[in-house]
């Protein structure tokens, strides 16, 4: 249902969208009101990021982008513990994903081509692949 409403073969109800909001512990009037601003500025604390905990064991993942580019340009931030596992689907066939490395090294695969991404590094790739994320030392990552 999720993937439908992503791209926009469904229209949620009420329903569904409290119970998206309560998953990912967000207030639920934050769907419909206008942001907090403050001269263009816009400021969400970290309590009150969303986090999706449910795709991996060791996985810690931050919603950064603002609901409505949801489909269109997405930020996430990732951490990982030692031995952390990321489970989720591929993207779209024209899926491209960049992935800046704050710390830890990190093994990418796309297709059949894989390199090391260390801290300060930054990767492009096809995203329409399994997972493309294995640590390659046993030390916890974040990117």
């Amino acid at each position: 249902m999720v993937g439908q409403i992503e791209r926009g073969e469904s229209s949620p109800t009420v329903s569904t969208l409290w119970n998206l909001t309560q998953a990912l512990k967000v207030d639920f009037a934050e769907l419909v009101e206008n942001p907090v601003q403050s001269r263009g500025i816009e400021i969400m604390s970290s309590a009150s990021t969303p986090t999706i905990g449910t795709l991996g064991e060791g996985c810690r993942i931050r919603i950064l982008n603002p609901p409505g580019q949801t489909g269109q340009h997405e930020v996430y931030e990732l951490a990982f513990q030692p031995d952390g596992l990321l489970d989720s689907a591929p993207h779209g066939p024209k899926a491209k994903e960049q992935l800046m490395m704050i710390s830890g090294i990190l093994e990418v695969t796309s297709s059949k081509n894989t390199a090391l991404a260390r801290a300060g590094d930054t990767t492009r790739y096809d995203a329409n692949w399994p997972p493309p994320f294995a640590p390659s030392m046993a030390v916890p990552w974040h990117f």
